[in-house]
C-alpha cells in the first residue's frame, strides 16, 4: 500500500476510534488480537468428499459454469483459439499478464490489462478454488484486474487443481499467509452472473460474465 493510502486507512480508523470514544490500541491488546486471529477457534465445517477437484466441478457446474482440463498450460493458446471459435467470438481478449508470455497464435489480439467495455472475453488466472462452494477465488492486483470478473461476457479461467482448498475458512488462511499480506480486494464468483429480479426470469450476465469457463490443469 502506498504513503498515501496508508494516511488514508489511518484517517478512518481515527474516525471510528473517535466516534466510539476509544483510543488507539495498546501493545497488549493488539498482541491479543493477532493472537485471535492465528488461533480463531475451529467451528463446524461441512463432510466433504476426498475429490476435491470432483466436488468443486459438480457444484461449478450445476450454477452453470463449465470446465475442461488442460495436459499443459503451453496447451492454452489453442484451447482459447477453439472457444472463440465456437462461439463466434473476435480475436480479441484481456489477458492476465502471468500468460502472456505463451506461445499465442498471431490471429488473437492481446493486452493485459484491465478489461473495457468494449472486451467481450477475458482470460485469467484463479488464485484457488474453493470445494466447499464449487467457487474460484481472485486477489485483485496488476496481475488480476478485477474487471476481468465483471466486464467481458466470457470470462475463460486457469486453475491449478493444487490450488484447490476444502473449505471457506481454508481459502482465507491461506490468503493471510500470502507475501504481501491481503490483496486490497478479494471477488468470489461460483458462476455465470445471474439474476432472477426481471418478472421472475433468469437472466444471464446481469452484473458479470453470461459465460464462466474453467480450464483446469495440473
Amino acid at each position: 500500500m502506498n504513503g498515501s493510502g496508508r494516511d488514508a486507512r489511518d484517517a478512518i480508523f481515527e474516525n471510528i476510534r473517535s466516534s466510539l470514544r476509544r483510543d488507539a490500541l495498546d501493545t497488549v491488546a493488539a498482541a491479543a488480537l493477532d493472537l485471535r486471529i492465528a488461533h480463531a477457534p475451529r467451528h463446524t465445517r461441512p463432510a466433504l468428499r476426498d475429490d476435491l477437484v470432483t466436488q468443486l466441478v459438480e457444484k461449478f457446474q450445476a450454477r452453470g459454469g463449465s470446465v475442461a482440463s488442460l495436459a499443459r498450460l503451453d496447451e492454452l493458446p489453442a484451447m482459447v483459439s477453439s472457444y472463440l471459435a465456437e462461439n463466434d467470438l473476435p480475436g480479441r481478449i484481456a489477458l492476465a499478464e502471468p500468460l502472456s508470455g505463451l506461445a499465442w497464435p498471431a490471429h488473437i489480439e492481446r493486452r493485459s490489462d484491465a478489461a473495457g467495455r468494449g472486451d467481450l472475453v477475458a482470460v485469467s488466472v484463479c488464485i484457488m478454488g474453493i470445494a466447499e462452494t464449487g467457487s474460484l477465488l481472485f486477489c485483485s492486483g496488476p496481475d488480476s484486474p478485477t474487471t476481468h470478473n465483471f466486464v467481458p461476457d466470457h470470462h475463460i479461467v486457469v486453475l491449478r487443481r493444487g490450488d484447490i482448498v476444502r473449505h471457506l475458512e481454508d481459502a482465507w488462511a491461506q490468503l493471510r499467509q500470502r507475501d504481501g499480506g491481503m490483496p486490497r480486494a478479494v471477488n468470489i464468483v461460483s458462476g455465470p452472473s445471474r439474476t432472477g429480479d426481471i418478472e421472475q426470469t433468469i437472466q444471464l450476465g446481469a452484473h458479470g460474465p453470461r459465460r464462466v469457463h474453467v480450464l483446469m490443469c495440473d
